[in-house]
């Protein structure tokens, strides 16, 4: 009689064991994660002439040519909507070399672009598709609205043009909010501070009214701090790339990034930044080490490092 209890404890206590161990397994215990990486289907981009690629396959930076023609190769210097895209073995229908059937890479991206504009691209997304929870849509915007907004002054006040700024970087907040309720998963990008740019450096150079530099950067930071506060934040369905602690860093430190200039553009003035090449720069720029492409356009390896942290963003967020 005490053996048969003995074997029946045992039983008992070897499917607790088993239990357990389910159950830890299945809360992600045990050195291993339950949770399926993300993997989407679409990737669609959203925003100004830092994301964009031309029908023609140019870029707004320094674009890269190839060894044997001297012709452009859309697939050399990436910007960082095509990073994001072929981190998932993606590429846009503007960049399609090898010719893939049916790319997954929607280009809405377009030079000029402010937050309205991208407000209004979709509104016409959704009236001929939707959004869905294997889409991956990026958003980074408001550049060009800074310098819509910068350009008012001083006719228009300080504060005004900040509160400004702040109302623009709600309305984009709202974007990203509008497509994660539609079920969209969202990579929203802050701005890097416009004061920092070769355009910036020269306003601070050329008026002397105030700091037009640390004017430019308050409104940026007004637009990237109103942004954030706005967002959705339930930790899953949008992820926030901080390209302005980036561009902060680099310039600040740029050493440490391998820069060895990071206030003058470096592609040459007579040519148009979209026809910038490897072969169209300054007589002393460098396409590597130079941060600059143009006036408010980064050069090849910021668009890369932002591309990557997109990348890294979407890899990690829990969508």
């Amino acid at each position: 009689m005490h053996r048969v209890v003995s074997q029946k404890v045992k039983r008992g206590l070897a499917l607790a064991a088993v239990a357990a161990a389910a159950l830890i397994a299945g809360c992600g215990g045990g050195g291993t994660s339950q949770i399926d990486p993300f993997v989407p289907t679409r990737v669609i981009a959203f925003g100004d002439e830092s994301g964009t690629i031309l029908q023609s396959g140019k870029k707004y930076t320094i674009n890269g040519l190839n060894s044997d023609t001297k012709l452009i190769d859309c697939k050399l210097n990436p910007v960082w909507s095509q990073v994001l895209a072929s981190g998932f073995g993606m590429v846009y229908p503007q960049c399609n070399t090898d010719f893939v059937a049916l790319p997954q890479g929607v280009m809405y991206a377009f030079s000029g672009a402010k937050v309205a504009d991208v407000r209004d691209q979709i509104d016409l997304h959704l009236s001929n598709d939707g959004f869905g929870p294997k889409d991956l849509v990026a958003l980074m915007v408001g550049v060009n609205d800074i310098l819509e907004l910068y350009r008012q002054f001083p006719a228009q006040s300080r504060d005004a043009l900040i509160n400004e700024a702040k109302a623009r970087g709600k309305l984009l907040a709202e974007q990203a909010n509008r497509i994660a309720n539609a079920n969209g998963r969202v990579l929203v990008g802050t701005i890097f501070d416009v004061g920092l740019t070769p355009f910036g450096q020269n306003e601070k150079q050329q008026q002397t009214d105030i700091d037009r530099a640390v004017f430019l950067d308050d409104l940026s930071s007004a637009f990237n701090t109103s942004m954030r506060l706005n967002l959705l934040n339930d930790g899953r369905l949008i992820g926030l790339v901080l390209v302005d602690e980036t561009i902060q860093q680099i310039a600040r430190f740029p050493g440490a990034f391998g820069y060895s200039n990071v206030t003058q553009a470096a592609c040459r003035t007579d040519i148009a930044i979209q026809d910038c090449t490897t072969d169209t720069l300054q007589a002393d720029a460098s396409a590597t080490t130079w941060l600059w492409a143009g006036d408010t356009v980064l050069a090849p390896n910021a668009q890369q490092r932002i591309g990557v942290l997109a990348l890294t963003r979407a890899r990690n967020n829990p969508f």
